[in-house]
């Protein structure tokens, strides 16, 4: 993707937010890449021609960002899309993320390369530690920026990384700090001291799950204002994250889902609904808890 650009509706910087954006606008990334606003999650398709599917529709409508892992077992059909869909490599913003049982220099050297060798690319455009729970992070992160080096991931960063984490992996390698922060975020889960803490190190955060699994779609208040804009809880969930400046990945295997989830730039939150959806807190993790575990370097 290169170094962003923005037009009239790519509006998208970091430090500063200009609310309308689109399906192909581009947050900065604090090493000179950067990444679409918005893309495709994969957790859960199988492997069997369901995540290819899924990913060729997203493709499809517009989508340009694919978010995967070795532990979804599914970078295969990740690869037979990219291929499929017709849309040149270097247009498609690919991510993978390191397994916690890969942790260690060999390990991770080695997972990255049969990550690479699932998908049939040459490179990833970002390469994440998936969970701090792994253990030997120093040690890991330390392989993580010889992979970038090297040119097999173009940016790397990490997920479900608190500031206790965080901080320590700045002090032992101050000149590669992660370019991403990939955690839960929703109304209902801020994480406000790790979201200041990653804006201001210039640690863009990336929103996975940002629908609740489906927990708070039913909402009274949210269903309420999302009427209000003509739009469904869903899509306000995911157009809070946007107005946040996050990046979003909501997932679904079901075509119709993909459009509506993407069919989100076409309006603005104000700042008063912004305000009351921003004091929904009640810290509701509806996945994995890792991200207040205790650093293991």
């Amino acid at each position: 993707l290169g170094k962003p650009s923005y037009g009239p509706t790519q509006s998208i910087r970091r430090g500063k937010l200009l609310i309308m954006a689109s399906l192909t606008s581009t947050i900065a990334l604090n090493d000179g890449n950067s990444i679409p606003v918005f893309g495709l999650g994969v957790y859960l398709a199988e492997n069997d021609g369901e995540a290819r599917q899924a990913i060729l529709w997203a493709l499809q409508h517009g989508y340009r960002l694919i978010d995967t892992a070795t532990f979804y077992r599914n970078e295969e059909d990740v690869g037979k899309a990219i291929r499929d869909s017709g849309i040149p490599r270097e247009k498609i913003f690919v991510t993978t993320k390191l397994a916690t049982f890969d942790h260690g220099k060999e390990k991770t050297i080695q997972a990255c390369h049969e990550s690479l060798r699932k998908l049939g690319l040459d490179y990833v455009d970002l390469y994440l530690i998936h969970s701090p729970s792994g253990g030997k992070i120093l040690e890991t992160w330390g392989a993580m920026i010889e992979l970038k080096k090297q040119g097999y991931a173009r940016s790397i960063g990490v997920s479900n990384f608190n500031v206790q984490h965080l901080k320590p992996l700045k002090e032992a390698y101050p000149d590669y700090i992660p370019a991403v922060n990939q955690i839960e975020l929703s109304p209902y889960l801020t994480f406000d001291e790790v979201v200041a803490y990653c804006q201001k190190e210039h640690i863009v955060l990336e929103a996975y799950s940002p629908l609740t699994k489906g927990r708070k779609v039913r909402d009274p208040l949210l269903v309420s204002m999302a009427t209000k804009y003509k739009k469904t809880a869903g899509q306000l969930l995911i157009r809070w994250s946007i107005q946040r400046g996050f990046v979003c990945i909501p997932k679904s295997v079901k075509e119709e889902r993909i459009i509506e989830n993407a069919n989100i730039f076409d309006f603005e939150i104000s700042a008063e609904d912004m305000k009351i959806m921003n004091g929904l807190n009640e810290n509701l993790i509806t996945g994995w808890a890792v991200i207040n575990g205790p650093w293991l370097p």
